[in-house]
């Protein structure tokens, strides 16, 4: 086995031409929606589209610290995939800029006179305020970044050498990685998208976060390697097997999705308290409730029963399709937490809502596709590779 014989096909640099021709074509549509729309919408819809592609980032910077520590044939077949994304994570702290340019169009607890009259803002100055909010940003970053470096360097060496010690280094540092990830990644959920009602909280959020992050980081990947799998050199490696195991995963990831969105919404409803219940009285009028019955059934039921289906699971084209699916309804989970915050009185749709994320995920992807090329498709030291390539399930 050579690092030749699993360089990245031609496929992978269409796919990067793709994404550049979809990131004209949404700054263009952007540019049109913005002189129809305004400022505030664009960074309205701005967060939407960059919370949701920084969490391909960091769902897949999860993933890959999990296959690390649990390995598994489905881990092997997806970890080039997934090491891609996590070095899309510097791009991703860029894009983050214009979040801090319009802070003061996305976050009421940055005016001063919003919070003089607030007692509520007042309670929580300590922790909403600019100076405080940029420092968890850098903080933030600085962690997945150097997470997602050490274990792309080790990975790279590991390809050069086999130095078992090395398989050793990753695991270690995804154990205690997962946890930091955890906790910032619940801290920069209440940060960026919670924080936008600075009235209403939910224990649950985070994690929600986590698992909707995983969720579309999974999808995207699976994607991703069944076009790859019609290519050599991956079309004599992908078998349905490892479909399997992905599509099984996939739904597990779906359904805890759905656990902890409906937990949510009970607790809350259960509860009936006049800072919580808010959040749901809103998005249950206006036209927003239509968003909501759309999440219940496309972006759980349908998936959810196309998925319990083992066929389906080994099907290349048809859990292409699904993951493709889970992908693009997965914005709308995003869209239906920000935007009835800032559009109380009813459901708004415009064109940068939609602009933005094409523009955000053509760059995403040419990024993606530039660094997957770089490195061959299979990790070629990996201790499990043997056992992925004659992986099989009945």
């Amino acid at each position: 086995m050579t690092t030749e014989t699993y360089q990245a096909p031609d496929s992978v640099s269409g796919l990067q031409t793709k994404g550049i021709g979809t990131a004209v074509l949404g700054l263009l549509l952007t540019g049109a929606g913005f002189a129809m729309a305004g400022l505030d919408r664009f960074y309205e819809a701005y967060l939407v589209a960059y919370v949701f592609w920084v969490g391909v980032s960091l769902g897949s910077l999860a993933l890959l610290m999990v296959h690390h520590l649990s390995g598994g044939a489905w881990g092997v077949v997806i970890r080039r995939p997934l090491e891609a994304a996590t070095r899309t994570l510097p791009l991703m702290a860029v894009l983050f800029l214009p979040i801090v340019a319009g802070m003061g169009h996305l976050y009421h607890w940055t005016h001063a006179d919003a919070v003089a009259a607030d007692p509520i803002m007042q309670a929580k100055e300590a922790y909403l305020n600019a100076p405080f909010f940029l420092a968890r940003q850098v903080f933030y970053f600085a962690c997945w970044i150097v997470m997602a470096t050490l274990l792309n360097r080790w990975s790279a060496e590991q390809d050069r050498t086999g130095d078992p010690a090395l398989a050793v280094k990753m695991a270690r540092l995804s154990g205690g990685g997962l946890l930091v990830f955890g906790l910032t990644v619940t801290f920069a959920a209440v940060d960026w998208t919670m924080s936008v009602n600075p009235h209403w909280f939910s224990t649950i959020w985070g994690m929600l976060y986590m698992v909707g992050q995983g969720l579309s980081a999974l999808a995207f990947v699976i994607a991703v390697l069944v076009m790859l799998s019609t290519v050599p050199p991956l079309d004599r490696v992908v078998n349905a097997s490892h479909l399997h195991d992905l599509g099984k995963l996939l739904f597990a990831f779906l359904m805890l999705w759905a656990y902890l969105s409906f937990s949510q919404f009970i607790i809350i409803y259960s509860a009936n308290l006049a800072e919580e219940i808010p959040h749901y009285l809103v998005r249950s009028a206006g036209g927003w409730q239509w968003v909501g019955w759309s999440l219940v059934l496309l972006h759980f039921a349908l998936p959810y029963g196309l998925l319990l289906a083992r066929d389906t699971k080994r099907n290349f084209n048809r859990l292409r399709v699904i993951a493709m699916w889970v992908v693009v309804i997965r914005l709308l989970d995003y869209y239906w937490h920000v935007a009835p915050e800032f559009h109380t009185t009813g459901l708004s749709v415009t064109l940068v809502d939609v602009a933005l994320p094409i523009a955000l995920g053509g760059i995403f992807v040419a990024v993606f596709a530039a660094q997957l090329k770089g490195r061959p498709l299979l990790p070629l030291q990996d201790p499990g590779l043997a056992k992925a390539l004659t992986h099989h399930t009945h």
